[in-house]
């Protein structure tokens, strides 16, 4: 049988392709040791980290794991119990006013008037400001001149996320919080947000977002904080998360004949291995090497590798085993 191999090319660790660009910036949001409880239940327990200006951090975790907590409470909606905040420099309560001009939120649900129309939606937040955004700016931004006199309800749900970006973009802010943005989208609808998202970042805006999507934290944030029961685990790059925090690339291989699970274990490269028989699971650096070890040495056996994947290690894996959890829990 014709041996069919499906291989990924090798990840180059990220630190030797490109150097952090934000080693160096200013945080724009700093938050030290904050904690929340409701009665017997830590929502938030003692996190801590910093958001360096033009960048995307995101919080990444299934619901309940404390986003939604920690990004009210940043934003000055929820009072912690304790820890310091700082917004642009700024304490979210104590200086509320001014924090309030320098940053925009669009919360889970955005509810607005049904026969408002967005126009006038926008117009009507910008009076709440002292350096807005103009109307006709703020519909090219977010995708809805050919809206502009539609009435909320006649919106769809990926036009009605856009208006809700826009009340946020309104201000003109600094500083943008979104929480679960492209929750319940489809697949279509997400691309076209998070091609919006990056571009905002682009213009210089620093955002705060939270999300349960993987690939979204990977495609979008420059840093990551995966949170679980109200703690941070981890916080870095996604790709750097993956290297330093994942285990290896995984290598599923069926060979033509069974073969001794020892012999496999101690080839170069492998540091786990599952399966038996035939068919085989390997866990090691380098799934183009373990893949090469296994070929050569079945065939000074006499025997075969029929079929190859090569599957490297994801954010979910990191997930799952900074938190013990999966992130669909």
């Amino acid at each position: 049988m014709k041996a069919t191999l499906t291989m990924k090319p090798e990840v180059i660790p990220y630190a030797q392709t490109q150097p952090d660009p934000f080693e160096h910036a200013e945080p724009v949001i700093s938050v030290r040791d904050l904690k929340k409880s409701y009665g017997p239940i830590q929502a938030v327990r003692g996190i801590s980290f910093e958001i360096p200006e033009r960048s995307i951090f995101g919080l990444l975790g299934p619901n309940g794991a404390g986003k939604t907590t920690t990004i009210e409470m940043i934003e000055g909606l929820r009072n912690p119990d304790s820890g310091a905040i700082r917004v642009c420099g700024l304490d979210p309560f104590k200086d509320g006013a001014r924090v309030r001009q320098v940053v925009g939120a669009q919360l889970q649900i955005t509810a607005l008037q049904d026969k408002l129309r967005v126009r006038e939606a926008f117009e009507l937040f910008a009076s709440f400001y002292s350096n807005p955004i103009g109307a006709d700016e703020l519909l090219d931004l977010v995708g809805l001149r050919e809206r502009t006199h539609s009435s909320y309800d006649t919106l769809s749900g990926g036009e009605k996320q856009r208006v809700g970006l826009g009340l946020a973009l309104v201000g003109n802010p600094r500083v943008l919080f979104l929480d679960e943005p492209t929750a319940g989208l489809d697949a279509q609808i997400r691309r076209d947000l998070h091609e919006l998202i990056l571009k905002l970042r682009d213009r210089g805006l620093s955002i705060l977002m939270s999300t349960h999507y993987i690939e979204e934290a990977e495609k979008l944030c420059d840093r990551v904080g995966i949170i679980g029961d109200g703690q941070l685990h981890a916080i870095g790059r996604p790709q750097e998360l993956i290297r330093e925090l994942g285990e290896g690339d995984h290598l599923d291989v069926v060979l033509r004949m069974p073969i001794r699970t020892e012999a496999l274990a101690g080839l170069p490269g492998v540091t786990e291995i599952h399966g038996g028989e035939d068919r085989f699971t390997l866990r090691g650096a380098s799934g183009g090497r373990m893949l090469a070890a296994v070929a050569v040495h079945a065939n000074q056996l006499g025997n075969e590798v029929i079929e190859a994947k090569v599957s490297q290690t994801t954010l979910e894996d990191v997930y799952l085993k900074m938190t013990g959890r999966r992130m669909s829990q």
